[in-house]
């Protein structure tokens, strides 16, 4: 419909007759906050974005408020992106907004593995799932540079009226996450192949686009035994490690324990922060920190 009317404006312009204004902005739901910037970043003025997954909380454990399930009948896309409370949820909100289009973010990325804790598959206290795919696709700028592709597009689809807009400021974003990954490329390559430890895994995409290795403590919410910790403090006394990362959505209990068995200390970061850019660079000068 909205579609329509877009085509019935451009019509009417040129006949010289005047119509009112296209209702506006987009209405875009996204499940966590680093989606707002991408869509931000694209639509500008021209959307308005809601998040499912506020400030501190955490995809992994979210659950949708239903005044959150309901406002999405007012929305015209949602834009996922792989969580698993997505996959709990999808068809039911499909079948009960027909019309909400849904735009995946994991279209044409290649997917990782999930590391398990301590990074090893075996001799552990306990088994972990192999093989999970990490849904952490966004911490890698050139994975943002597809996502955002196809984000283009779709608002295209949905609004051609500001099509030259969405296109203007696409072509803006991909230059700014091209340059920002020149930067990091440079600025982290005196430490290629070295490791850096964190207590949750959200970080291993980063670490692939820039030659690094993550050693997490957990994954997929398990914990570590006895075993694995012994392993972790090993490896990060062989390795020098003095730094472990942490993010606000998690206990850092073990990590504190761990840190002390080193003689280091936790970082916080978060991979869920909004400024997607800055949180990026600020990454990468923590991980150069920690090396130094």
């Amino acid at each position: 419909m909205k579609n329509g009317f877009h085509i019935l404006c451009l019509v009417c312009c040129a006949l010289g007759f005047n119509l009112p204004a296209v209702a506006d902005p987009l209405a875009v739901t996204v499940t966590i906050l680093p989606q707002k910037y991408f869509v931000d970043q694209i639509g500008g003025e021209h959307v308005q974005v809601s998040v499912l997954v506020g400030p501190g909380q955490s995809p992994e454990t979210f659950e949708p408020l239903p005044r959150q399930m309901a406002a999405l009948s007012g929305a015209a896309l949602f834009y996922r992106i792989g969580v698993p409370f997505e996959e709990v949820w999808i068809d039911s909100l499909k079948k009960a907004h027909p019309s909400l289009v849904f735009l995946d973010a994991r279209d044409g990325v290649t997917m990782r593995e999930m590391e398990p804790a301590g990074g090893h598959h075996h001799d552990d206290d306990h088994q972990h799932a192999h093989g999970a795919a990490d849904p952490h696709i966004w911490m890698s700028p050139a994975n943002v540079r597809i996502m955002v592709d196809r984000l283009r597009d779709q608002l295209v689809l949905l609004d051609p009226l500001h099509a030259a807009y969405y296109r203007e400021n696409h072509a803006r974003f991909s230059d700014a996450l091209l340059q920002l990954e020149q930067v990091l490329l440079s600025q982290l390559a005196p430490f290629k192949g070295n490791q850096f430890m964190v207590f949750h895994p959200s970080w291993g995409y980063f670490a692939d686009a820039f030659n690094l290795r993550q050693l997490p403590i957990e994954s997929e919410g398990k914990e570590p035994g006895a075993k694995t910790l012994k392993r972790l403090i090993e490896q990060a006394r062989q390795e020098g490690i003095k730094v472990i990362f942490v993010q606000k959505q998690f206990s850092t209990g073990q990590a504190k324990s761990l840190a002390r068995a080193i003689g280091g200390h936790l970082v916080v970061l978060d991979p869920l922060a909004e400024s997607y850019l800055d949180n990026l660079q600020k990454m990468a000068d923590a991980i150069q920190g920690a090396y130094q």
